[in-house]
């Protein structure tokens, strides 16, 4: 059951993890920060990204069920990551140095209760942190601190966001818009497109400005023409919104026939319901 991530986290905390501050006087609640060194990149548009949390110590990182990564939410310009740990073991983080957060005014983060699930299908709680972020691509202090109550300094960074998905409408018919890229630049689809959702997945019935392709092909599977009069018409899936997705789409046009690379992006802000 994965007994052997909490105990290597513990045994770390105990063995000195980082670099322990001096001993101090119980802490008392306020707040107090630690500015980033160096520009950072330019600054994300206000909303919702996958981002890497990277950290300098192989036992204090995010849960290895997430993939290195966490959920970054800026709003209003202000930048904050929430990642899952490996464990309950790290009760608290700091955005400051280890002694900045055990002085006067000092407010520390509060953990949440987070069920991870791992590629086993194994399921567990750990404890998650939202984390203030100053820039992206800047390493800044980050101070914890253990069940055994020394803090201990990190330094950490948030690198690569990128933009989550939208989620599944729910079932029904739509229209959505769609853009294409790849190819001569001489092949278009119609837009907006229709889009099926069915149980939460999603097919879009894309019309081509030639009746010369034979066959798509998406994430390797096959899908024939459903019609080739003057169009040719396709129905194939669609793994996600807002999400640049890559399909293949023969062509008889030529002397033989010859796939042809493309890419899809199906734009959630334009989805039309359509009445039965």
């Amino acid at each position: 059951m994965r007994k052997w991530i909490p105990l290597a986290l513990a045994l770390c905390l105990l063995a000195g993890c980082g670099t322990p501050a001096p001993a101090q006087s119980a802490p008392r609640p306020g707040t107090s920060s630690s500015a980033p060194s160096g520009g950072g990149e330019a600054p994300l548009p206000d909303g919702v990204y996958t981002a890497e949390f990277e950290t300098d110590s192989g036992m204090f990182h995010v849960n290895e069920a997430c993939d290195g990564r966490g959920t970054l939410t800026v709003e209003d310009g202000q930048m904050t990551i929430h990642v899952s740990l490996v464990s309950q073991n790290i009760v608290h983080l700091y955005p400051g140095t280890a002694e900045e957060a055990q002085g006067d005014g000092a407010v520390w983060l509060e953990p949440t209760v987070d069920t991870v699930t791992y590629s086993d299908g194994i399921s567990e709680e750990v404890y998650g942190f939202d984390v203030p972020v100053p820039a992206i691509g800047v390493e800044f202090d980050l101070a914890l601190i253990g069940s055994k109550g020394t803090w201990y300094d990190h330094r950490v960074s948030v690198r690569d966001p990128q933009p989550l998905p939208a989620p599944a409408p729910e079932d029904g018919a739509y229209t959505c818009a769609v853009t294409l890229e790849g190819g001569s630049g001489r092949a278009g689809v119609d837009s907006p497109a229709a889009l099926r959702v069915e149980g939460g997945a999603m097919f879009a019935t894309l019309v081509w400005d030639s009746p010369n392709y034979d066959y798509m092909k998406v994430d390797g599977v096959q899908y024939l023409a459903v019609s080739n009069e003057g169009t040719s018409v396709f129905e194939v899936p669609v793994a996600a919104l807002d999400t640049p997705l890559a399909m293949v789409a023969d062509t008889v046009a030529m002397s033989t026939p010859h796939e042809v690379e493309y890419t899809l992006t199906f734009h959630s802000d334009s989805l039309q319901g359509v009445t039965p």
